[in-house]
């Protein structure tokens, strides 16, 4: 199988962590690259990893087609999301405490490509990120992490380390060679879902319906969203374990 759609996540100390990669990768590699990095305004990082390397990269400000030996960016107050075929910028709730937020990225990603999606997860000083690896391995797909000893703020990737099953963790000079092979790598593709994601405006929207029935299965909590002042609802997943204390 072509693992061919690479989805990376960055924080505190990825601008350096990205530009370190991308300057590795020959112009001719044969996969997709959609990057977020937590921004809050306006951001030069296309620029940057366009400088930085052979591949040309771009914000996703409304939706784009994908192409192969691009790199996709997540727009300042925009998560990157997928559809079929397509990469989208949505202005949703605020995950992890970030928008853009990685989860989103990696979630989608694995909804909507499952064992293709190869999820990366650089420097950074939370744990965003996490729960979206969970969810590319429960798809089939790969997790790679930096190794925490080289990254500037190595708290994202121990927080993977420590809640999932990755499939390597190394230094980003290592990573280009692996993302190579498993970009060629050719086989059936068996994805786990049998039914296509469902986009998430319309399933907020069908969540939104079946609380004003009376038809919500989960639990209302105490706390509010900062963005909307709307109720949160805790769901119960079979995601990583919580972080200690």
């Amino acid at each position: 199988m072509a693992r061919d759609i690479i989805v990376v996540g960055a924080s505190a100390g990825g601008v350096e962590a990205l530009a370190n990669l991308v300057t590795r990768l020959p112009r001719t590699f044969p996969a997709s690259i959609f990057v977020t990095l937590h921004v809050s305004s306006e951001s030069m990082l296309p620029e940057i990893l366009s400088r930085a390397g052979s591949l040309p990269a771009e914000h996703v400000t409304q939706e784009a087609k994908i192409g192969k030996g691009r790199i996709y960016v997540a727009s300042p107050d925009r998560h990157l999301v997928f559809g079929r075929g397509l990469v989208k910028a949505w202005r949703g709730p605020r995950e992890n405490g970030h928008r853009p937020a990685i989860d989103p990225l990696f979630r989608t990603a694995a909804e909507v490509y499952c064992g293709r999606v190869v999820g990366v997860l650089l420097s950074g000083s939370g744990d965003d990120g996490t729960m979206g690896l969970t969810c590319v391995k429960q798809a089939g797909g790969v997790a790679i992490v930096q190794d925490p000893l080289e990254a500037l703020h190595p708290r994202m990737p121990r927080s993977a380390l420590e809640n999932v099953e990755v499939d390597a963790c190394l230094p980003v000079r290592e990573m280009v060679p692996l993302l190579e092979r498993l970009a060629v790598d050719s086989g059936e593709l068996e994805c786990s879902s049998k039914e296509p994601p469902m986009r998430d405006e319309l399933r907020i929207q069908k969540d939104k319906a079946s609380q004003a029935r009376g038809e919500r299965t989960d639990t209302s909590s105490v706390l509010t969203c900062p963005d909307c002042g709307g109720v949160l609802w805790e769901l119960e997943n079979g995601g990583p374990r919580p972080l200690p204390g």
